[in-house]
């Protein structure tokens, strides 16, 4: 890889750009939505400057990689990751090289689909406080980092400004109904199992994960993006562990530096150091190479 970074696409798409997430941008193709993977990375709700270098290209990448490795079990939005098919619509397409997918439009499910196989992170503080995760009552005496006997199935109401929302099962069926909901949950876990046992094999444990889905025609669609760095929680099983703080294979050097400078997080973050944003980007390249050569 080794691509210089890309902050935004806006200048490169001759399409109207009509969705500009943290890292994502979204463009209307008429027929299909073109997407581009920035090299745009945040913390604390904030995107920090400069962009990591590569971090796009792994994204889609690896996004690109799960959607054609599961298509036969889960159907999802792909249509092509060529830049070279998009024509006048690209200005310089080798920056492009690598960050885009073209995908069908689907209307979005508003949840988060949440699949944790270990007792970490968030689902970890809830719980230590309560003694469940999502209103899932969890046996006494779980350690931190330990593996659930099976997966659960933890959904988040969707916030396309600040932090989602987890809630209960219930709370999905009451705003999805509960045909919608119990058939994204099965698939949610279908999917994780999937990953979790590939990843195994490759010396990755896949802690846990989200999904999306979008509906085409009443079929359920899996969209957005996959098993990637950003969307799901990867261990080197060397370094598994209990009762500690894990390094995830993500952008845990940036977590790692700013948890330990002074920012008060309520204003916009001074630059990333260069070391800092070499070793995140080499993160990303890290996770990419062991999952698919």
């Amino acid at each position: 890889m080794n691509t210089p970074a890309l902050a935004t696409a806006v200048d490169l798409i001759s399409a109207p750009l009509i969705h500009k997430g943290k890292v994502r941008e979204l463009y209307d193709l008429g027929e299909h939505l073109l997407i581009v993977v920035t090299d745009r990375i945040s913390a604390f709700d904030y995107v920090l400057d400069p962009p990591v270098p590569d971090k796009g290209n792994v994204l889609n990448g690896l996004s690109a990689y799960w959607f054609e490795q599961t298509e036969e079990i889960q159907p999802n939005h792909v249509v092509h990751t060529d830049v070279t098919k998009l024509g006048d619509f690209v200005k310089q397409p080798e920056r492009l090289a690598g960050r885009i997918m073209v995908s069908r439009k689907a209307q979005r499910v508003d949840i988060e689909c949440v699949v944790r196989g270990y007792v970490t992170g968030g689902g970890w503080r809830q719980y230590v406080e309560t003694g469940e995760v999502n209103g899932i009552k969890l046996p006494e005496g779980l350690r931190k980092n330990g593996k659930l006997d099976e997966p659960i199935f933890t959904p988040a109401g969707k916030n396309d400004v600040g932090h989602d929302e987890d809630i209960p099962f219930e709370e999905m069926v009451n705003r999805v109904g509960r045909e919608v909901a119990e058939e994204l949950r099965d698939r949610s876990l279908k999917l994780y199992e999937f990953g979790r046992d590939y990843c195994a094999k490759r010396g990755i444990i896949l802690a846990d994960c989200k999904f999306e889905f979008g509906l085409i025609d009443g079929q359920v669609i899996l969209i957005d993006e996959m098993l990637t760095p950003d969307s799901s929680r990867f261990w080197a099983e060397e370094n598994y562990a209990l009762d500690i703080e894990i390094d995830s294979m993500d952008k845990e050097p940036v977590r790692t530096y700013l948890a330990g400078s002074d920012w008060d997080k309520n204003s916009p973050p001074p630059p990333l150091p260069t070391e800092v944003v070499e070793a995140t980007s080499s993160r990303y390249r890290e996770i990419y190479s062991r999952l698919t050569v």
